[in-house]
This record gives structure tokens, sequence and C-alpha cells, in this order.
């Protein structure tokens, strides 16, 4: 009789702890569903179509300060091929019109070089290498940038003759679009004539601003 009511005892502490720990585990599980919910809206992201042209195209204008020509308006065409990321080649096409030289101006000789003459134009072939990719902020507009070094050689035509040039600078590049671009450049175009009797090198620096696109 005793083995009996103990074997009942037993089994109803066994059930109520069975009991008990299920009745738990459905109130945590009550608890976690109230605290944390599973069911998240996600939302729809588009993302930026980039175009991945490589040529670049366009026009420029500046001033072209020609070594014992004065300071002279500059026009031109610029095209580039982006080879990398970081590097391009480019191709330059310039003209401009000199400007009396000093020892006209100043010493009253006589003209040196005819109005003809006087026009220059000039091309190069150019390896460029980009840096400091970033934003620049004008006003509540931000544009991608990138600055860049440039060096390359080519050939000034003026005086009825062909000279030898070579040139380096530095340029920005602002990206108004993913397709058009702005620029502003400094170089400086170094090369030797013999105009006054003695060969001598000049060192001519230009600025410029230019517009470009990407196609």
């Amino acid at each position: 009789m005793e083995s009996w009511i103990r074997r009942a005892v037993l089994i109803t502490l066994v059930n109520g702890c069975f009991l008990s720990n299920d009745t738990f585990a459905q109130d945590a599980t009550t608890l976690l569903d109230e605290v944390v919910q599973p069911d998240i809206e996600r939302r729809e992201i588009k993302e930026a179509e980039i175009d991945a042209e490589n040529w670049e195209f366009g026009f420029f204008a500046g001033v072209l300060s020609f070594e014992d020509f004065g300071t002279n308006d500059v026009f031109g065409l610029r095209m580039a091929y982006h080879i990398t990321e970081d590097w391009f080649a480019e191709a330059n096409f310039g003209l401009s019109e000199l400007q009396k030289s000093s020892s006209e101006n100043l010493a009253g000789f006589s003209p040196l070089l005819t109005e003809d003459e006087r026009d220059l134009s000039y091309y190069n072939v150019n390896l460029g290498y980009n840096i400091l990719p970033g934003e620049v902020y004008l006003g509540k507009w931000a544009f991608n940038s990138s600055f860049y070094f440039i060096v390359g050689a080519g050939n000034t035509l003026f005086a009825s003759d062909e000279y030898f040039t070579y040139n380096f600078g530095a340029g920005l590049r602002l990206f108004a679009t993913d397709w058009i671009a702005m620029h502003w450049d400094v170089r400086n175009h170094v090369m030797e004539h013999s105009l006054f009797g003695e060969e001598k090198e000049i060192q001519n620096l230009e600025a410029h601003l230019g517009l470009t696109l990407f196609f």
C-alpha cells in the first residue's frame, strides 16, 4: 500500500514539473513575440546606374602667357581615353594669336613677325594620372572630383616654323553628371627658338577652363 502511494505521488510530481516547464516555455515564447517583431518591412532600393564610358571629348578656353609676346587668348579641343581608373591618355589642339613682342612695344623696333606669323597653334599628346578623388561642394551642390597631374610633348607652330615643345601641369576635373565634366587646368609649355638671334628656352604658362563629354 505504501509503495503504491509513493508511486502515485512521484508520478504527480513528475507530471507537474513537465507541465510547469511547458507553461514557462509558452510564456517565454509569448513574451519574445511581443518584444521582438520578426516581420520587418524591407525598403526597395534602386541602385544608381553609373556609366562606364572611357572616351572623353570637349573644348577649352583660357589664356596663354607666351614669353616675350604677352598674354593671349587661347582656344582648343581635347580628347582623352581613360586607360584605368587612375591613368589616362590625352591629346590637345590649341589656337592663339600673339601680341607684339616686348622689344617692339618698348624699343619701337620694326615688327619681328607678320600678322600671319603671329597666328600660333599647338598639338600635344599627354599621359595623366588621377589623384585625390573626392567631392567638391559649391553651395548646396556636391560634385565628384579628381585632381590630376599631366605630362606630354608635341609641336608648336608660329613664325612660319615648327618647334618641339614639352608640357607639364595639373588640373581639376568636376563631374556635373556621370557623363559631363568641367576642367580647370594650368600647364607650362617649354620650347626653344632663335627669333632674337641666339637659341633661347622659353616657358609659356597656360590656364584654361574646359567642358568635356564622356561617351
